[in-house]
């Protein structure tokens, strides 16, 4: 196995600047149901090579979603030691790992070890209702959630992560970790850390005890659901209220681990056809001047709009074929949108403080929210007024950024 070595920008916490998060499957035009040619000589998982430059000009690792070969949507596993057939084979991979490498890019895997699909080798060991019926994830028949505590599970695990560490990834987004009981990670991640001390670990989590999911010898950090749902809804309902109010909490978090902030992942509407495209700058603006670790899902840099269907197909609007290249992708309005987010990744690699700051508030209203955000001895003061569809970052006295007009 070829050995590559991504410039990673890692900081004390063990933790990086940006994730840009792809859902493989869709961003890459494989069928996701009632398929029966898996089409592995189309090798699609090449196909994300000709975003990977676009990628480098906005994060720091590239976070998938499953790539491993599973039945339908590629979070009802079947096999977590093999690449998905529709995607290809190991060797595009191995290839994936090596051209993100030499643009800088990590690449951080999606792991589905709270449940598998009825058909996975680990079918035999699921957890089991009173009744002795098998454990299903929220209510999906063919989700069987596995019994962690079967030590086979637990060994499964550990050599599932180990392997594909070992093929050249830099760290795992745990999901569906807030059904997992946090004190299985102290049976997992100590044997896995032995042999990669430098591996990052994301706990998908909506909600419950963010903290109790951190800490030694478990998560290094969790998805911050409160901050994303304060920070659209803030903006929707013309309410800095409940943002100032959810920083106060984030805060808090920040005594113990610095979050995976977002606006936008595979789960969740569009943030521009949430908030129209203005505003859903605005909301990039606070991603990028607060702390935590930012992930961007694809797209979003674009101006994106999606919202949910209905039925088994409801998420796939949110999980789109890219096109072949970005050129194709890009036009004078996007390309405004991305010259933002290209500005907050290159802030972010100038001030990695930012990941362990905090946040203070100077002053808020329904409509307008001035803060100031801090660490390290250095302060940057955001300035957002939605009335006059305005916003600023400020550094050392100076205006460093503003809002340009952009069209909903």
């Amino acid at each position: 196995m070829k050995s590559f070595s991504p410039r990673l920008r890692m900081g004390d916490d063990g933790g990086m600047d940006t994730l840009w998060q792809i859902y493989p499957l869709g961003a890459t035009g494989a069928p996701i149901r009632d398929w029966t040619d898996p089409g592995t000589d189309e090798h699609r998982l090449r196909r994300l090579e000709p975003w990977l430059d676009h990628a480098a000009g906005i994060s720091d690792m590239l976070l998938l979603g499953p790539i491993f070969t599973s039945a339908t949507h590629g979070y009802d596993t079947l096999d977590h030691f093999t690449l998905d057939p529709r995607l290809g084979t190991d060797d595009d991979f191995d290839n994936l790992v090596g051209a993100a490498g030499e643009r800088g890019l990590g690449i951080i895997l999606d792991g589905v070890f709270n449940h598998v699909a009825d058909g996975h080798a680990l079918s035999d060991r699921v957890a089991r209702n009173e009744d002795g019926s098998p454990r299903v994830f929220e209510g999906h028949g063919s989700l069987l959630e596995l019994d962690h505590a079967d030590p086979a599970v637990i060994d499964y695990i550990i050599r599932v992560l180990s392997h594909w560490l070992d093929r050249g990834a830099m760290g795992w987004r745990m999901d569906a970790a807030y059904r997992i009981e946090p004190a299985v990670w102290e049976q997992i991640l100590p044997v896995v850390r032995k042999q990669h001390p430098e591996a990052w670990f994301l706990g998908e989590v909506i909600h419950g005890d963010y903290t109790s999911f951190t800490g030694k010898n478990r998560l290094d950090s969790v998805t911050q659901y409160e901050l994303w749902k304060a920070i659209w809804s803030s903006l929707l309902d013309e309410n800095f209220y409940e943002l100032e109010w959810s920083l106060q909490r984030h805060d808090e978090f920040l005594e113990s681990f610095s979050p995976n902030t977002f606006i936008g992942n595979h789960d969740v509407e569009r943030i521009a056809s949430t908030v129209g495209r203005s505003k859903a700058v605005a909301a990039a603006v606070i991603l990028f001047t607060t702390p935590g670790i930012p992930s961007i899902y694809y797209g979003d840099e674009l101006g994106w709009k999606a919202t949910k269907g209905e039925g088994f197909e409801a998420d796939d609007p949110l999980r789109p074929e890219l096109p072949r290249t970005p050129a194709d992708a890009i036009d004078d309005e996007s390309r405004l949108i991305l010259d933002i987010y290209r500005w907050g990744a290159n802030f972010r690699r100038e001030h990695p403080w930012l990941k362990t700051a905090r946040t203070d508030k100077l002053h808020v209203t329904n409509t307008s929210f001035t803060y100031v955000t801090h660490g390290s001895g250095q302060e940057i003061t955001v300035v957002l007024d939605l009335a006059e569809k305005n916003a600023r970052v400020e550094k050392d006295g100076r205006i460093i950024w503003t809002l340009p007009h952009i069209d909903d």
